[in-house]
């Protein structure tokens, strides 16, 4: 069983990997190549609201699901999987309309600033805290218990 559950885990993060690998091709954000250019001076890309937002909604569900699989497996508590997914959530509905927002003013707010936004809408930065919040967690009941 503990097998299994390494397994998942890395599968999880395999598919958050490919996520990242695959963005080009799976979803719809003409931003990608406005943030990998080292020139910052690159023309403001024309773009559909929808789609775009449709495109980051479903990369959010895709990178909550792996993540989600992740802490589970790690962990073996529900109730902090829940959490997981919860504190995801907020951080995505925090960041998500300040992503838009920044898009909708063109990046005028500061180049830097909506980079940072993005990131943490496209990619799973949160579970970068969440695994070490939540392992710290563990060993506390541990040491309690013992």
């Amino acid at each position: 069983m503990k097998i299994l559950n390494w397994f998942l885990v890395i599968a999880g993060i395999c598919g958050l990997i490919s996520i990242r690998m695959l963005e080009d091709k799976i979803f719809y954000d003409p931003f990608l190549e406005y943030f990998h250019e080292a020139n910052k001076n690159i023309r403001f890309p024309q773009f559909e609201w929808g789609k775009l937002v449709a495109g980051h909604l479903v990369r959010f569900v895709l990178n909550l699901i792996f993540s989600c699989l992740i802490i589970q497996c790690l962990f073996k508590n529900r109730q902090w999987t829940i959490q997981g997914a919860l504190l995801i959530t907020i951080i995505f509905a925090i960041t998500f309309p300040i992503y838009l927002f920044c898009i909708y003013d063109g990046f005028d707010i500061g180049y830097l600033f909506s980079f940072y936004m993005r990131r943490f809408v496209i990619q799973p930065l949160t579970l970068l805290l969440i695994v070490p919040m939540f392992y710290y967690r563990k060993q506390l009941g541990e040491k309690r218990m013992g």
